[in-house]
C-alpha cells in the first residue's frame, strides 16, 4: 500500500508544478496560449513514448464509447483554468479549492455508482479542506 501513496503524492507534486509552470507562462501570455503549449507539448511527449513503447491505439477502439474520449478535453479546461487561478488567487488557495471540489465529485460519483461512501468522513474530509484554506487567508 507504501508504494500508491508515495506514487499519489508525488503526482500531487508533479500537478502543483506544472500548474506553477503553466501559471508562470500565463503571466507573460494568456491562460490560453499557456494551456496550448501544455497540451502541445505534452501530446509530442506522449506520441513519441508511445510510438516507443508501443500500445497507443487500443485495438478494441471501434467499441469504446466516444463520451470516455472527452477526459482530454475537460482536462483541457482544467489546465487552462489552473493557469488562470494560480495567478490570481495563488497556489495554495486553488489547490485546496480543486481539492474541496475533487472531494465532493468523487464522493458523488461513488454514492452514485453504489460504492461504500462513508459520507461522516467524506464531509469531514471537505470541511477540512475548507479549514485549511481559511486558514491560510488569516493575517499574521
Amino acid at each position: 500500500m507504501i508504494v500508491p501513496i508515495l506514487f499519489a503524492f508525488s503526482v500531487g507534486l508533479l500537478i502543483i508544478l506544472s500548474r506553477q509552470v503553466n501559471g508562470r507562462l500565463s503571466l507573460s501570455s494568456t491562460a490560453m496560449i499557456s494551456s496550448f503549449w501544455n497540451h502541445f507539448v505534452g501530446f509530442v511527449v506522449i506520441t513519441l513514448l508511445g510510438l516507443a513503447i508501443g500500445g497507443l491505439i487500443p485495438p478494441n477502439i471501434g467499441e469504446i464509447p466516444w463520451w470516455v474520449f472527452t477526459g482530454g478535453a475537460i482536462g483541457v479546461v482544467f489546465v487552462a483554468s489552473g493557469s488562470w487561478l494560480i495567478t490570481r488567487i495563488g497556489a495554495v488557495n486553488s489547490t485546496l479549492l480543486v481539492m474541496a471540489g475533487q472531494m465532493v465529485t468523487g464522493v458523488v460519483f461513488d454514492f452514485l455508482r453504489g460504492a461504500s461512501v462513508n459520507l461522516l468522513a467524506s464531509t469531514l474530509g471537505i470541511v477540512l479542506i475548507f479549514a485549511g484554506m481559511a486558514l491560510t487567508q488569516r493575517k499574521g
